[in-house]
């Protein structure tokens, strides 16, 4: 890894918030392509996905899904869980910023995509006593959305789509409908 790269993967833990967040955006940057360091920070990435501050549980998340790319190994599969128990963060924000990115982690492989369209879907079916509910379901089917352009996989739509039709609510049905238009 470069020293440039490096800084600013030390930079992520900055008291500091501009250069935290100057940090983050080089990281998702550079990782928007296979990287060969991945393995140098991916343990300190998963042991912040239970860090005390939210905003590390956020970075860590969100860079985390954009390495899947970068993991010949699959530690993903065994991974995967704690990056889900980041969508339902107590704080929304946290959960929300994960549950945007995640889909990234299905793009990266068929094994990883099946893990991730079945564990959203399992999201969306059992989000409903949630107080963002609608919010959750919404970036579910954004989500999908997102990894079907991605993949092409029919599979993906079909999905999607069948959750779609489970909302009760026409309003909020037609809301997460306009998604796939």
């Amino acid at each position: 890894m470069d020293s440039k790269t490096r800084k600013h993967l030390d930079n992520l833990r900055s008291e500091e918030r501009d250069l935290q967040n100057q940090a983050f955006f080089y990281i998702l940057e550079v990782t928007e392509k296979s990287v060969d360091w991945a393995y140098e920070v991916w343990d300190e990435l998963v042991e912040d996905l239970s860090h005390k501050d939210n905003h590390r549980r956020a970075i860590a998340a969100q860079i985390l899904c954009s390495l899947a790319k970068s993991d010949p190994e699959n530690r993903m599969r065994k991974n995967f869980p704690a990056l889900m128990a980041v969508t339902k963060d107590e704080r929304f924000v946290t959960a929300r910023h994960c549950l945007q990115s995640i889909w990234r982690v299905g793009a990266s492989g068929k094994k990883m995509q099946k893990t991730v369209v079945d564990a959203l879907a399992d999201r969306f079916k059992n989000c409903a006593a949630e107080k963002n509910c609608t919010l959750i379901r919404y970036d579910i089917i954004e989500g999908l959305r997102k990894l079907y352009d991605e993949v092409k996989d029919e599979k993906v739509k079909e999905k999607a789509l069948a959750l779609i039709e489970t909302e009760e609510d026409l309003k909020y049905r037609k809301k997460y409908a306009s998604v796939w238009k």
